[in-house]
């Protein structure tokens, strides 16, 4: 019997990733644009200009499409990229001072709020009304857990407050991170992202540090 050797086209692969890409951006823009509970399968796969089988291949049920959308929007990267694997959180690790440490914090933050806030917003709505979209709004909020990660950075620099625990410092981070700060002060009031990013890195080094 002659060997069997596994068929791997380039193209082909290029191809999937482009049809993925597609139907993300397709979600994406008709989840931000009418709501994720007005929004069909069909809608995204027209969107797309897929045929529906190929959404629910792709990716998969409607769930699964608001899941990748939000993971690919704070990645920045056509999958989630776990957070101790993002570049600007390797910056914040390498960085020597406290305030550097904020800075790389910060940067990194105002690249993805750029990206995240719509698909945020429409996720919170649909979390209102959908258990599914509910489940992993609370997915989300758990994620402070990782703000104690970098309290715990700062601490490390003998810069912070000692008067401040790991948790509350990570509260602190946590509020002041948010989407919703993001809106009101970027959104409603019309700052300039590079305003946001300053202001912050400068009332984090003021509350923060010593």
């Amino acid at each position: 019997m002659g060997n069997t050797r596994r068929y791997h086209s380039p193209r082909r692969a290029e191809q999937a990733v482009q049809t993925r890409r597609a139907v993300l951006a397709a979600a994406r823009d008709l989840f931000v644009s009418q709501g994720y509970a007005a929004t069909t399968v069909a809608e995204i796969a027209r969107e797309a200009r897929v045929a529906v089988d190929t959404v629910y291949t792709t990716v998969g049920r409607k769930p699964a499409l608001l899941r990748e959308v939000l993971e690919t929007a704070i990645s920045g990267a056509d999958v989630a990229v776990p957070a101790d694997e993002r570049e600007y959180v390797a910056r914040v690790r390498a960085a020597a001072s406290a305030r550097d440490k904020i800075t790389a914090y910060v940067t990194g933050l105002v690249d993805v709020q750029r990206r995240l806030a719509p698909v945020f917003l429409a996720l919170r709505d649909a979390a209102g009304g959908d258990p599914e979209s509910a489940a992993l709004w609370r997915e989300i909020a758990e994620r402070a857990r990782n703000m104690r990660r970098f309290a715990a950075d700062l601490r490390a620099t003998g810069e912070l407050r000692a008067d401040l625990s790991d948790d509350d410092v990570a509260d602190i981070v946590w509020s002041m991170n948010g989407t919703e700060y993001w809106v009101l002060l970027v959104g409603e009031r019309g700052w300039p992202p590079e305003r946001f990013a300053t202001y912050l890195i400068d009332a984090w080094s003021r509350l923060l540090l010593v």
